[in-house]
């Protein structure tokens, strides 16, 4: 478990008390805080924006993974990157030009990161494989907290693992959807560096450090 980093999502947690769900994401193992941005567009549902990044900022030294699963990210980013994001996730089907805007990510000191829905083939990420730091893997449809892990998306995580080291390459791969206690040994069998839960790890159904 040493060199895979637990990203609890702040989606599971307590809306009304956001900076405890930070020292309990803490004091629990996580390494990264995985915050989902959600449109009502891209997704069915609308979560928070900027200002809930900024105000949570000074409440935590772990790094935000911002995963924008909204339309249009390249409107989006700059904005994210001043209120407090150091990684910021973007979703390849929402964007056209999605190297310019690894390009915008990086130019504005940040990791940038691609994230493919469970109909999207790695294939169709495969040209920007060299320039990410970080590809995610969803294993539900985005949208929804507490749904069920697909299991054939696992494969893409082994999918990667292969693609980077044939290339060469030293992006991360981060899973996201359905990682609980019954599914946890499967998806860290497949290899990936970053795995984000949120209903499972707020709801103290997922014991990070006894896997």
């Amino acid at each position: 478990m040493k060199n895979i980093m637990l990203a609890p999502s702040l989606l599971s947690a307590d809306f009304s008390d956001l900076k405890s769900a930070l020292q309990t994401v803490e004091q629990n193992g996580g390494s990264v805080v995985h915050i989902d941005v959600m449109d009502g567009i891209f997704v069915p549902q609308i979560s928070y924006g900027q200002p809930v990044v900024q105000s949570l900022r000074p409440h935590s030294k772990l790094p935000f993974d911002v995963h924008l699963m909204v339309e249009k990210p390249e409107n989006q980013v700059d904005s994210f990157a001043e209120a407090g994001a150091d990684w910021i996730t973007f979703h390849h089907e929402a964007c056209v030009h999605s190297h310019r805007l690894i390009q915008r990510i990086h130019s504005l000191g940040k990791k940038a990161g691609i994230s493919i829905v469970p109909s999207t083939p790695v294939q169709a990420v495969s040209e920007l494989l060299e320039y990410v730091d970080l590809v995610l893997i969803m294993t539900v449809n985005p949208g929804f907290g507490g749904q069920k892990l697909i299991p054939s998306c696992v494969r893409k995580i082994q999918e990667l693992a292969e693609i980077r080291r044939e290339r060469n390459l030293d992006f991360l791969i981060s899973v996201d959807g359905g990682v609980n206690g019954q599914t946890l040994d499967s998806v860290l069998a497949a290899g990936p560096d970053v795995v984000v839960s949120g209903s499972a790890f707020f709801s103290g159904k997922l014991n990070w450090k006894n896997s």
